[in-house]
């Protein structure tokens, strides 16, 4: 009933020991608290919180535009009410590096178990889109650094996007992430990866764990999570996946009621009340209510 029984700091600790008993930690990307219970019900690992599903959510385009308030508070909403561990995307830092340190702070009183930070130039855009710009070296390593002395907790996973793939090539993402890893990285995100041998190369030049964004209609292939454990990948996201879902099912919805005037033929695509009363633990919420309202005031 209401909130997770796990602390923020038991997250923390299960997503690391996770890590590191080398197993593949997979993370669908929440798009609103009650997913996050919904992919902890179905089994998964963590829970991932995209900096473009928050965007969307508010009705605005992944550039940049929300603030630390408004991503630690859906962040918030969506950690506390799952016992899984939730890493946040904090796209690159909210500023410069006092508030990049900031931001960390902020996000573990938000309950996050980590966040990622990335070496775009800011305003950012989405990782898949062409025309991407990022920063120089010394400022990505100042952010990871800024991060990294910011934290409180040790546990907390502060991870370092690097965008320069797209950019540079392959080479130079290597040499970006060694260089984050360097600066104090617990692990690397790098993006846009195009195929397997890429992620193989980052596996061998890197002894942190890496990341794979497998987001649809992007720069990379949709590897299984067999393909990617295989090439030594330790942490696979499908960050926008639940809302892509939950959106065509909700457009071809209301296409029916437009066109047909009644959802009668929809019920089968639909969550049963049944399913939602016990995702969200209605009897629990029932008997608290009974039990603490079943006495008498005497007179």
């Amino acid at each position: 009933m209401l909130y997770a029984q796990a602390t923020a700091a038991e997250k923390r600790r299960a997503l690391r020991e996770r890590l590191a008993s080398g197993d593949l930690v997979r993370m669908p990307g929440a798009f609103n608290p009650l997913s996050a219970r919904l992919i902890e019900r179905k089994g998964f690992d963590g829970v991932y919180i995209s900096g473009a599903v928050i965007s969307a959510d508010l009705g605005l385009p992944d550039i940049g535009l929300t603030t630390l308030t408004e991503v630690a508070g859906r962040g918030g909403q969506i950690a506390r009410m799952t016992e899984l561990p939730a890493i946040i995307d904090a796209d690159t830092g909210f500023g410069e590096p006092m508030n990049v340190a900031r931001t960390i702070q902020t996000l573990e009183d938000a309950g996050l178990a980590g966040a990622h930070i990335e070496d775009q130039v800011n305003p950012k855009r989405c990782g898949h889109l062409d025309g991407k710009s990022v920063v120089d070296a010394d400022t990505a390593i100042k952010r990871i650094r800024a991060a990294v002395d910011g934290r409180r907790d040790p546990n907390f996973l502060v991870m370092a996007r690097t965008d320069v793939r797209a950019v540079e090539g392959l080479d130079a993402a290597i040499d970006r992430a060694k260089a984050l890893v360097d600066a104090g990285a617990d692990a690397i995100f790098p993006e846009a990866m195009r195929d397997l041998g890429e992620f193989e190369a980052m596996r061998s030049a890197l002894d942190v764990p890496i990341l794979a964004n497998m987001t649809e209609f992007g720069k990379s292939e949709l590897f299984s999570t067999a393909q990617l454990r295989d090439a030594g990948v330790n942490l696979v996201i499908w960050p926008v996946s639940l809302l892509r879902l939950a959106m065509g099912a909700a457009g071809r919805g209301l296409d029916a009621l437009a066109s047909e005037g009644h959802l009668r033929d929809q019920l089968g695509e639909m969550q049963h009340r049944a399913d939602l009363y016990d995702l969200i633990d209605y009897e629990g919420y029932t008997r608290f209510d009974a039990d603490v309202f079943d006495f008498t005031v005497e007179r």
